[in-house]
């Protein structure tokens, strides 16, 4: 684990004893409490001896995702007695369920717009982020990728969605959200923790407004072919005052936005090549025209046969936003 983050979690430990000696001293105090500060101790301990992080069983790293949700964890994965594991499966479950309640529903229509996204996650939770809100005057859309995997990287996920469902409500202009939402996200998380992502706003007669925090480029499709708008921005939590460039064009009547994760651009094929920023380009040259779901199913097709039945290795999420003819 990173010294930035042993250093963080040094501190958090230090303060969670703090508060423990203060309830112990309560006249209400829990006997359970006492066993709390025990494993405190001895994970601040293993700090000053250079095996914090370090799994007791096979002293292989314990996961690092599952260290900053919980500095006390012991054991990696595979070690976990069979009680843990069957925890871990029913956060996994109960995360798993929260997130697809947090998706946008398939059944948006705004007006003048159609729009599709395909959630596919490798595992039981996602880190992909992904939402669409119809707003005063247009659409809001909205996908990211949050760093790290599991749960931990789940509740980052679900940290942006309430994050920015909140400041759209408040109508403030693209650039200032954005900022907001770096500015909340970057001093609620912790160290190392961040997350790319594109925020547009579509208008009623097709213009488009956007911020790319760091995220791949946004394809415009259009009649002539595909052309890519590359990130102009800084991941969000990277810098707490960082300042977001607004991006506008306009789509004519037909023309389609299409957004995607690293899912898509690093998924390898059994000769260990990444499907690429060019190979998504050209096929979204190749079908300028089509419709949301005609263009998911046409990239989702040609995703399988490149990987040549490699199982999916991260997450996956395709947005496509078009105007209607």
């Amino acid at each position: 684990m990173a010294t930035a983050e042993q250093a963080y979690l040094r501190t958090e430990l230090e303060q969670r004893r703090e508060r423990l000696h203060a309830a112990l001293h309560s006249p209400a105090a829990d006997a359970s409490l006492s066993q709390l500060l025990t494993a405190v101790d001895a994970a601040l301990s293993r700090i000053d001896q250079g095996t914090f992080g370090l799994c007791e069983k096979c002293h292989d790293s314990i996961e690092a995702e599952r260290l900053l949700a919980d500095p006390l964890v012991r054991f990696c994965l595979d070690h976990l007695t069979s009680a843990e594991q069957r925890a871990l499966e029913s956060d996994l479950s109960l995360a798993a369920r929260i997130q697809r309640r947090l998706l946008p529903k398939l059944s948006l229509a705004p007006p003048g717009w159609g729009v599709r996204y395909h959630y596919q996650p490798a595992g039981m939770v996602s880190g992909d982020y992904c939402d669409l809100l119809e707003a005063e005057g247009g659409l809001l859309f909205m996908i990211g990728d949050v760093s790290g995997k599991g749960v931990a990287a789940s509740m980052l996920m679900s940290h942006l969605h309430a994050t920015f469902r909140s400041l759209a409500e408040a109508g403030l202009p693209l650039d200032h959200m954005v900022e907001d939402a770096n500015r909340i996200f970057c001093e609620s998380t912790l160290a190392g923790q961040f997350a790319t992502l594109v925020v547009g706003r579509a208008a009623h007669d097709g213009s488009v407004e956007f911020v790319s925090a760091g995220h791949l480029p946004l394809l415009h499709i259009h009649r002539d072919g595909a052309t890519p708008k590359d990130s102009t921005g800084v991941p969000l939590g990277m810098f707490c005052n960082t300042r977001f460039p607004v991006h506008r064009l306009t789509l004519s009547q037909g023309d389609t936005l299409f957004l995607y994760t690293d899912g898509l651009t690093e998924a390898r094929n059994l000769a260990g090549q990444e499907y690429g920023l060019e190979r998504i380009r050209t096929l979204a040259a190749r079908h300028t025209g089509i419709e949301p779901d005609g263009l998911i199913s046409k990239c989702l097709e040609d995703l399988s046969i490149f990987r040549e039945g490699l199982k999916q290795t991260d997450d996956l999420t395709l947005l496509v936003v078009r105007r209607a003819d």
